[in-house]
């Protein structure tokens, strides 16, 4: 356990989640279930049975440090790895690794999400801790994944060898990004499939390895400010070259192409979280499907809807279907479930009308 450690990222803003999910304050900063707890601070709690609170840390923008600190107080500010700069995951995961082969070369690294939704923690605690077994015993690049629910064209699938390995470990044979809805019925059908999840697990020395064949130009500058981190100057090195690295997931950058690539496939109740729809799936719902996070709401002949409105402000509905309903701050926004992937036009064309004081 004292080799185990968590690199939570949580650099995102959540732009599907507007306007709850603002610049200032995106999704994993908020109480988005209402149930009194920010995504980050449940995502911090249940990955603490798998390592200590020191072992811990936070790859987040700069902006966000601050709201790092506060909601997790028992984190240390090195702790809090501050990206410069949105390069997307295969940089970020690269500064995390780099950092902790520095501290620790025997150091055995878990991703996680800071805004995704477990709800089993014990089957989660469990699988974790298989993949950080079989990580720690073998150059091997894990993923979690998520045995697939219904045929959602929104995840990347991950085909795997239907023989073990050992204990529930598996030799991943293909990567598919988000499929049209045949194929991904054909993936679910077949039992081969598993949703990718976007947790990983690996030896921080062994991914480096990968990351300096498979993504070179990545590797080259962490290599050359690696003397400055976990020292006073690290900070001041990241904020120089990291803007420098390719913005590239870790998925194109590594894990499609590395020849050594293992999934652990689990079922513990997960959620992306990725729009205010996969919300309203997740949350309690009255028995007219309707899921309300509101103190003073008042529903008439509704149904199929997610409300969302501020504490003690008096809400009626009357005569609505499959909408979805979020007034905060200065913003109400009301649209079809069916069509909230246009949110994020909707944020874009704000944007360009010189209205980003509401994004």
């Amino acid at each position: 356990m004292k080799n185990t450690y968590v690199a939570i990222m949580a650099g995102g803003v959540g732009s599907r989640f507007w306007p709850g999910s603002r610049e200032a304050r995106p999704k994993q900063f908020l109480d988005i279930l209402g149930i009194g707890k920010t995504l980050l601070q449940m995502t911090y709690e249940r990955n603490l049975a798998l390592c200590p609170k020191e072992n811990v840390l936070i790859v987040t923008n700069k902006a966000y440090k601050s709201l790092v600190l506060e909601q997790l107080p028992n984190l240390k500010e090195e702790q809090v790895l501050c990206e410069p700069s949105r390069n997307n995951t295969a940089p970020c995961l690269a500064y995390a690794a780099y950092k902790l082969r520095k501290q620790n070369p025997a150091a055995v690294m878990l991703v996680a999400a800071s805004d995704h939704l477990v709800i089993d923690i014990a089957e989660y605690v469990a699988r974790v801790s298989a993949a950080i077994r079989f990580a720690a015993e073998n150059d091997a690049l894990m993923t979690l994944g998520l045995t697939p629910s219904r045929p959602d064209t929104g995840y990347g699938y991950i085909r795997f060898d239907l023989k073990e390995i050992e204990n529930g470990v598996h030799k991943v044979t293909q990567f598919t990004e988000k499929p049209t809805a045949e194929i991904a019925q054909k993936f679910v059908n077949s039992g081969e499939y598993v949703w990718n999840s976007g947790m990983f697990v690996w030896q921080a020395s062994h991914f480096i390895q990968q990351l300096e064949a498979l993504a070179p130009d990545i590797a080259a500058i962490f290599h050359t400010i690696e003397n400055q981190l976990n020292t006073p100057t690290e900070q001041a090195a990241i904020d120089e070259w990291y803007p420098k690295t390719r913005s590239i997931s870790i998925d194109f950058a590594v894990m499609e192409k590395a020849p050594n690539v293992f999934t652990v496939p689990a079922d513990f109740g997960w959620s992306d979280l990725g729009t205010w729809n996969s919300l309203h799936v997740e949350a309690e719902k009255d028995a007219h499907d309707n899921a309300v996070q509101s103190d003073n709401a008042h529903l008439y002949d509704t149904t199929n809807n997610l409300i969302r409105a501020p504490k003690n402000k008096l809400v009626i509905i009357k005569g609505l279907e499959g909408f979805i309903v979020v007034d905060e701050d200065d913003v109400l926004l009301i649209c079809p479930k069916n069509r909230e992937q246009e949110i994020k036009q909707i944020t874009e064309d704000l944007k360009k009308a010189g209205k980003s004081s509401f994004l």
